[in-house]
């Protein structure tokens, strides 16, 4: 297991600062809290990104999908920024071929990458850019590359093991505060314990869970390579700036 050092933590803080002058910011008509978290998100994947080449190309925010909690996920992703990604959970609703073709027009109109929750038919059906395993299907990983190379894998991860494969691109780990949706009954790991798992993880992880604009930023310097939300993103995004 790849394990990160003080250097690697100092580095990780040089290459936040080395870059802040590239950083990506959004153009007037979004909200403050849409600004807090995308600022967040991009420091903590340009640092990650100085010192490690497996951040290379991976969004630095993930809106995930519930159908439930966003029932109109094409309306959030209109706002994204280019460059950030919707991971789509359909968990096998009926309308989820229509949903999921929305999705890919808009998201393609807005240079943002699609990922596709569990379902390999779905996302070759709507050509998405990936897939995204619950932590219990992250051993599919190997057969989902070979047959798709180039698409983005991710894997949700609740801390209890590491669930590396060669074949997986990051990991989501959660819930680092305390959540809702399927995570309100689980422990949150708190920000000591969420470091300490990523820079002992064998790869990029992203931090989901509890995580809004007014907390995004403490996550700076805990090695994630990023941020994923629900309800947070969908009512920062969709506000008015």
């Amino acid at each position: 297991m790849r394990a990160r050092t003080a250097a690697t933590l100092s580095a990780m803080d040089d290459g936040a600062k080395a870059g802040e002058e590239e950083v990506m910011t959004l153009p007037a008509g979004y909200s403050d809290d849409a600004r807090a978290l995308w600022d967040a998100a991009t420091a903590l994947n340009r640092a990650a990104a100085a010192v490690s080449p497996q951040v290379a190309g991976l969004p630095p925010l993930l809106f995930v999908t519930d159908p439930d909690r966003t029932p109109r996920p094409w309306e959030t992703a209109r706002r994204l920024p280019s460059g950030s990604a919707v991971v789509y959970r359909a968990f096998g609703a009926a309308d989820a071929l229509d949903i999921g073709r929305r999705l890919r027009t808009t998201t393609t109109d807005r240079g943002v990458k699609l990922l596709v929750g569990l379902d390999t038919e779905l996302a070759e059906a709507i050509s998405a850019d990936g897939l995204h395993l619950p932590e219990r299907e992250a051993a599919q990983s190997p057969a989902v590359r070979a047959a798709r190379p180039g698409w983005i894998l991710t894997a949700a991860w609740h801390g209890a093991q590491d669930p590396w494969t060669q074949s997986l691109d990051a990991l989501i780990l959660s819930p680092v505060f305390t959540a809702g949706g399927s995570s309100a009954d689980k422990p949150n790991l708190g920000l000591a314990e969420f470091r300490s798992r990523c820079l002992n993880a064998s790869l990029p992880v992203y931090a989901l869970g509890g995580i809004g604009p007014d907390n995004a930023a403490c996550l700076i310097r805990t090695g994630a390579c990023g941020l994923a939300g629900v309800d947070a993103i969908q009512s920062a995004f969709c506000a008015d700036g």
